[in-house]
């Protein structure tokens, strides 16, 4: 059907009828006016172009270390070992040998402990956005997407978070407690290991064959988190084996559902739900490099 003027199309309609009737035929015919609808604009269609989200690859700047990274490892290195040769001075000086060293041992422990709680807490709460540790948070989420890429990450770009904040809070003790061997022991001991657990935990995902003889006998004795410790943290339901300095604590931990409690205590007290609750989507769990490797391949 189209649109034809209002009244001409009456008249016309009209005069047929009138001839129409000379022939005594009845014709009756509908006419009707249609107004014209305004045909929509149609907006530029518009493709998005952001990339999807993949692992770095292994020459990508963000895995390199700068001057910058190797200032704050090589600043955090002073301030623990400065730590230790307190420590020893004091010892030596005191003639007391027994609970300096019972104290670094402590430390040990503590560093350890220290890890399984932070690495829990960035896990389970917290997002990209939240004020002081949010890279952190998004850079540990990444990691349970692709695990193995810590391995291709540079020394002192794996370290220097931690060195910053071993250089802040350690050079203080330093200076206060120059004095105090068994101090001096936990804060040296505790402190390098907390700045280097990043390191054991990417031997804790290296292979074997590549890591050091003297790397593997450590994680093999229990004295370093070994990968196969390690690696039940990546499996599912992913909610143990936090720990990852030497991993001792861990199957105390898991066994008396420490973590699960203090989740509980978090829900009941301010209404956060932890990360473990929920079953991990594609978006959190491990792709690996064969993966991305066959998918890459046209």
């Amino acid at each position: 059907m189209y649109t034809l003027p209002q009244n001409h199309h009456i008249h016309h309609a009209a005069s047929i009828g009138h001839h129409n009737r000379r022939h005594n035929h009845h014709v009756v015919y509908c006419a009707a006016t249609t107004p014209m609808k305004t045909r929509p604009k149609l907006e530029p269609l518009v493709i998005n172009t952001t990339p999807l989200i993949t692992p770095p690859k292994s020459d990508d700047p963000s895995l390199k270390s700068t001057w910058s990274h190797r200032a704050w490892v090589a600043t955090g290195c002073t301030t623990v070992l400065a730590s230790l040769a307190s420590s020893i001075v004091g010892s030596y000086d005191s003639h007391i040998w027994v609970e300096p060293i019972l104290s670094g041992f402590v430390g040990y422990l503590f560093a350890d402990l220290g890890s399984g709680v932070y690495h829990w807490g960035i896990d389970n709460y917290g997002d990209a956005s939240t004020p002081l540790v949010g890279s952190q948070i998004d850079a540990f989420q990444g990691h349970h997407k692709w695990p193995w890429t810590i391995t291709k990450r540079q020394f002192a770009n794996n370290l220097q978070a931690l060195a910053r904040v071993v250089t802040f809070t350690v050079l203080p003790m330093d200076i206060i407690f120059h004095d105090q061997p068994v101090i001096s022991g936990f804060v040296g001991m505790a402190s390098g290991c907390i700045m280097f657990s990043q390191q054991f935990h990417a031997w804790a995902h290296g292979t074997k064959s590549k890591l050091p003889p003297l790397v593997v006998a450590l994680q093999d004795s229990g004295v370093l988190v070994s990968r196969s410790q390690h690696g039940a943290h990546h499996r599912p339901p992913y909610n143990n084996n936090y720990c990852i300095v030497s991993g001792v604590w861990n199957n105390l931990l898991d066994e008396n559902k420490v973590f699960e409690a203090l989740e509980m205590v978090i829900f009941f007290k301010f209404g956060l739900r932890p990360r473990s609750w929920s079953e991990p989507d594609s978006d959190w769990t491990e792709a690996t490099e064969d993966s991305l490797i066959t998918t890459s391949i046209p």
